[in-house]
């Protein structure tokens, strides 16, 4: 896996924007905060790495339960995280809501796909578990 960050500069939209050109063939700006010299363009670092640990949990849970042949129709991981006060200003405790709709959804299933998520599969929670507490909520509903 390879990316390539690279400063917007001087003349860029921003005092602190970049880009990311990811390894396969998609950007994504990144801009700071207006009070670390950012206009606030775009997501901060902090933000996508949130984003991406939902997504890729995300990503397992709709695979797992298609491969059991449940009919799931929509999923939503809802994340909200706290940071060290003192840098390195890491997560401490991240707290991952999931909403799950489909047809006839055994709760277990969707449960089930969740902790395989997270006790094999989902990469980003990993590295997160090693300096954050996760804690995960599963709503199922009916479509």
């Amino acid at each position: 896996m390879e990316c390539t960050v690279r400063w917007t500069g001087p003349d860029g939209p921003s005092a602190m924007s970049f880009v990311a050109a990811t390894g396969s063939g998609h950007l994504v700006a990144v801009d700071g905060a207006p009070e670390g010299g950012g206009k606030n363009l775009a997501p901060r670092p902090m933000e996508l790495l949130l984003a991406g640990a939902g997504a890729c949990t995300a990503y397992d849970v709709v695979l797992i339960l298609r491969r059991g042949r449940h009919d799931v129709r929509d999923c939503e991981v809802r994340l909200s995280a706290e940071r060290a006060a003192a840098d390195p200003k890491v997560f401490t405790r991240i707290e991952l809501r999931f909403l799950v709709r489909g047809r006839n959804l055994p709760r277990e299933a969707v449960e089930r796909a969740v902790r395989l998520s997270h006790e094999k599969y989902c990469s980003a929670t990993a590295m997160f578990a090693k300096t954050a507490t996760l804690t995960y909520a599963v709503e199922v509903a009916e479509i």
